[in-house]
């Protein structure tokens, strides 16, 4: 029988969780081993610790979610600077306008943020 030697690779990956939105990515060292049975088995290190395998059962960093995409390593990172570069300017404040009555109407804009309004970079084109 001959034996397997061990190997160590290196890979990363990007996530995004569907539940809330956020977005990370992370890099493991895969660690390939035979036990003494000669059964092959995987251990997966990232920052120097064991950790379960990413692709099992991701789970979200931010919410603790189990729905999570992954990706590539770099599409986090690259929506991120994307959204950087592309951020609209603050806007201004308005003017205050007064009503009938004379009392302060200003109206302040609102903007409802929505899943895929953060998850748009990570779709396909």
């Amino acid at each position: 029988m001959s034996e397997i030697a061990e190997t160590t690779a290196h890979e990363a990956y990007a996530f995004a969780c569907m539940r809330c939105g956020y977005g990370w990515e992370q890099a493991y060292e895969i660690e390939h081993h035979v036990d003494a049975t000669g059964q092959a088995f995987v251990v997966y290190k990232a920052n120097g610790d064991r950790v379960p395998s990413p692709l099992s059962s991701p789970t979200c960093l931010n919410c603790g979610g189990h729905v999570v995409r992954i990706m590539r390593a770099g599409r986090v990172s690259s929506a991120q600077q994307g959204m950087i570069q592309h951020r609209a300017p603050a806007p201004t404040q308005p003017a205050p306008q007064h009503g009938a009555d004379g009392a302060d109407a200003t109206v302040k804009p609102e903007h409802h943020w929505h899943l895929s309004d953060l998850l748009h970079p990570f779709h396909r084109k």
